[in-house]
């Protein structure tokens, strides 16, 4: 047996798609607005200063407390199945075919959260290991209900749903430093590979 666990913003996508989502929940000018106002975190972040994990947690308290679940998976749907397809590079499509061609087991890990990359997943039958949001009485909370899936975390989510002993062989694919650890589990690793 075979597995290939691919990054999906960057690697598999031209874009971010928290962003993207981001910009399609709350409109053009809530988005402008709140990154404005989240401005010194995020220079804070690419400083080092703020973890990746507390980064995402500021976004999505900012953008997203409060916010009743029903309604957000309805968006998060929408954005999934009509929003994604677009952002699809060519050559990460050709290699997921390819391994599902082969019989390969597909799984995606992404520091996005699983909600809005869910129905694209099960469209395209590839299983997921994403972030993942608390939700308190049917309400987003702005926690996280473990760690932002980045990094090492990756490598910890992983290990918690598949025992690798059992492949015989592991491809892994990435564009980041979230990447790098997960890339390590592999005994085949393609970083940054399907540029056009």
């Amino acid at each position: 047996m075979k597995i290939a666990f691919f990054d999906f913003d960057g690697t598999i996508t031209k874009d971010d798609s928290t962003a993207k989502f981001i910009r399609y929940f709350v409109g053009d000018i809530a988005f402008i607005k709140g990154i404005i106002l989240l401005l010194p975190m995020l220079i804070a972040y690419k400083l080092k200063i703020v973890t990746n994990n507390e980064i995402k947690r500021r976004l999505i308290t900012y953008f997203f407390k409060g916010i009743d679940i029903i309604y957000f998976k309805k968006k998060a749907k929408e954005f999934s199945l009509s929003m994604l397809d677009p952002l699809i590079r060519e050559k990460a499509l050709d290699r997921i075919n390819w391994h599902k061609s082969n019989g390969d087991e597909l799984v995606i890990v992404s520091a996005s959260i699983n909600l809005w990359l869910l129905p694209w997943c099960e469209k395209n039958k590839i299983s997921l290991l994403a972030t993942e949001l608390e939700i308190l009485n049917n309400k987003i909370t702005g926690n996280l209900i473990s760690k932002n899936c980045y990094g090492p975390e990756k490598v910890t989510r992983i290990l918690e749903s598949y025992d690798l002993l059992k492949y015989d062989y592991i491809y892994a694919y990435g564009n980041s430093r979230g990447d790098y650890e997960m890339l390590e589990l592999a005994n085949e690793k393609f970083y940054k590979p399907f540029r056009q």
